[in-house]
């Protein structure tokens, strides 16, 4: 009965494991260019940290519906000494909250992001600070008993010049919508 308890953890946790990968990375690929005027300035909601990431989808991890969400993934010490990867969003407007553990037992998990600029190129940060633009793709690290999980999530939406309205992305070619061919 051992043997068939400790196969059936093991097989949740990779279950668990799996599913919370394909969550983020839907999640992190529908970014949304969401920006808030502070100061009298237009700021993009991203922050990134090596422990945490914290932007705007408009894909929700519950239930894959749609619409302006605010998404905190956070990196934190598990009751084992390993580390824990949270997730919480809730609605832009609304004061719903909901949180989940996606990842615990973990030896490592970080945040990196990449950006290509005109007079570095390309280069991968532990932290995103420029407010004014947001990353091309997320790496997110992973390390689960000696063994490196990385996952490379790219952000799809670019912003859109001169903005007037409420957020809007540009389609990317052959994702369907109506973009330059």
């Amino acid at each position: 009965y051992r043997s068939v308890e400790s196969g059936e953890k093991k097989i949740d946790a990779q279950e668990r494991f799996r599913t919370s990968l394909n969550a983020m990375e839907s999640q992190i690929q529908a970014g949304i260019p969401h920006t808030t005027t502070a100061e009298s300035a237009e700021k993009y909601y991203f922050k990134g940290e090596p422990d945490a990431l914290l932007f705007s989808s408009n894909h929700s991890i519950w239930d894959g519906r749609r619409g302006y969400l605010i998404v905190d993934y956070r990196v934190a010490p598990d009751e084992n000494g390993k580390k824990k990867l949270t997730a919480s969003e809730h609605t832009i407007g609304l004061t719903d909250k909901r949180e989940t553990l996606l990842m615990n037992a973990m030896d490592d998990i970080r945040f990196e992001y990449f950006s290509t600029r005109i007079t570095e190129g390309g280069s991968w940060d532990s932290r995103w600070t420029d407010e004014a633009s947001i990353p091309e793709k997320v790496w997110v690290r992973l390390v689960y008993r000696g063994i490196d999980f990385s996952l490379v999530i790219p952000i799809r939406a670019k912003r859109v010049p001169a903005q007037t309205g409420p957020a809007r992305v540009n389609p990317v070619p052959g994702m369907g919508g109506s973009g330059a061919k």
